[in-house]
């Protein structure tokens, strides 16, 4: 058993048309599907598509980490 963790990050995008929480918690759930030990998250961007004159997606950028499993 190693007494340290090595982490890899990776930046995704989630959207949706509710709110900003739920474009998170989409491209949580999403990554979490094919990635193993998810840890933690930063939200680096946020923004939004516009249509005709109302939102229409929440967009956000996401730093995700997650440990190497050997480390």
């Amino acid at each position: 058993m190693s007494d340290h963790h090595t982490y890899k990050v990776v930046e995704i995008v989630g959207s949706s048309k509710n709110n900003m929480e739920e474009a998170i918690r989409n491209a949580i759930a999403e990554c979490n599907k094919t990635i193993k030990n998810l840890d933690w998250f930063e939200v680096v961007e946020t923004r939004g598509h516009i249509e005709n004159g109302e939102i229409g997606h929440f967009q956000v950028t996401l730093k995700v980490g997650f440990r190497i499993e050997v480390s």
